[in-house]
């Protein structure tokens, strides 16, 4: 586990606070505190005060206290050990931001800053949170800051205020193997939990009194499994595309019996988020039928499947088309919305991470072209492009290089 350390300056009652580039590949966006990785052989106040000159320009001088540790849940592919320190100033002093590292810089008071989270203004983790509690209720001493999630409930976030994330285990494509549910203001969205187990701990750590109805963003079973289920239980209405509705029928045709559906279409109001509306947008290319959602001040975009906190997106079958799939990501980015929460991983500030996987799809067809205007098969694409992929996988990067040579039919390109 890589540990790293971070610096909470404080001056009276103000701390210095930074947000992270959404370039970064770790917690891209999130508000935090100034710091990085520990070195290798190097010792954690060593790394603190290196990591302060390099991030802000800054020697530290003033005394340094330990206030405690918080490790990244089992759920988190980036495992890591933070360790925070309090540096009490005399005086504010004049920083000097890496803007590598940092978008932009704040003093705030605990409170101040927690006004900007509940009002939907900024991405904080866990730990955040609890810091500002320990700050506000003067405690003093080391204390541990991370997640433990209770017994027999599933992990949980909310990095954006009013966006409740659930993370049940579910039948999902490896890498990943959970697929987030989410709550946001009466709706829950893709209940799919993969067994009855999970569906219980998914039950027991949602306040169901609070959900009004369900959302499914596509048909992929990954996104909807035990949803009918919670519907016909707590007599819940579902949302979905009718593209959506119609494919989920086409495999069994009394899967949503005895529920009543209602047909989503872009532009329409699904819910409220702190007083906003929250629309639809229609986000083919992955699945024909994918519906995503935003507020209206666009702080935030539920993506779905458009992109992957973990592992990669298939774009194939009779429901893919990656056509559509470029023109949607290009449609998505230009709505530069404040973060992006995709169906597995956690949310990442703006939307950097669907620009990056628009160059990585441009440059996958530039070598999917190449290769078939030397006579490639498509068995000796697959075998070079993916020579490092799993078999078990070989299926969904084959799917993935016939959708790109389907787009490069229709543009006459080959």
């Amino acid at each position: 586990m890589k540990k790293s350390v971070l610096a909470i300056f404080k001056h009276d009652n103000e701390i210095y606070f930074v947000k992270r580039q959404n370039k970064l590949r770790a917690f891209p966006g999130y508000v935090s505190f100034p710091g990085g990785k520990v070195d290798k052989n190097e010792g954690l106040v060593e790394a603190l005060i290196r990591e302060c000159e390099e991030e802000l320009g800054y020697t530290i001088e003033d005394s340094i206290d330990y206030i405690g540790i918080a490790s990244s849940p089992g759920f988190n592919p980036l495992r890591f050990e933070a360790h925070y320190y309090v540096i009490n100033l005399k005086e504010k002093p004049i920083f000097t931001d890496d803007k590598y590292e940092i978008d932009y810089s704040f003093w705030a008071t605990p409170t101040g800053l927690m006004d900007k989270y509940y009002q939907g203004e900024i991405l904080l983790i866990p730990p955040m949170i609890r810091i500002m509690n320990y700050f506000a209720k003067k405690k003093i001493g080391a204390a541990k800051f991370h997640s433990i999630t209770p017994e027999g409930q599933v992990p949980q976030l909310e990095t954006v205020y009013g966006v409740k994330q659930y993370m049940p285990l579910s039948l999902t494509v490896p890498p990943a193997d959970r697929t987030n549910a989410f709550l946001i203001g009466g709706v829950l969205i893709d209940p799919s939990p993969k067994d009855e187990e999970e569906l219980s701990k998914l039950k027991n750590t949602i306040d169901m009194s609070k959900v009004k109805k369900i959302m499914l963003t596509h048909h992929h079973g990954d996104h909807h499994k035990f949803a009918p289920d919670i519907a016909r239980e707590f007599s819940l209405p579902m949302y979905m595309s009718q593209d959506t509705h119609n494919r989920i029928l086409g495999y069994d045709e009394n899967y949503f019996k005895d529920i009543e559906i209602k047909y989503l279409q872009e532009g329409d109001v699904l819910t409220e988020w702190l007083g906003e509306k929250v629309h639809v947008m229609s986000v083919p290319g992955h699945d024909e039928g994918q519906m995503a959602l935003y507020p209206d001040s666009k702080r935030w975009f539920l993506a779905s499947d458009l992109f992957q906190g973990v592992g990669t997106v298939v774009v194939g079958g009779d429901e893919g088309n990656m056509l559509k799939y470029f023109e949607t990501l290009k449609k998505v980015i230009a709505g530069d919305f404040g973060c992006v929460f995709p169906s597995h991983g956690i949310a990442l500030g703006g939307v950097e991470i669907l620009k990056k996987t628009l160059r990585h799809r441009q440059m996958r067809e530039e070598q999917v072209l190449e290769m078939y205007q030397k006579g490639m098969s498509l068995d000796e694409m697959l075998a070079t492009i993916y020579f490092d992929l799993p078999e078990k996988l070989f299926k969904y990067a084959k799917a993935n290089i016939e959708s790109h040579l389907e787009k490069l039919r229709i543009e006459e390109k080959i």
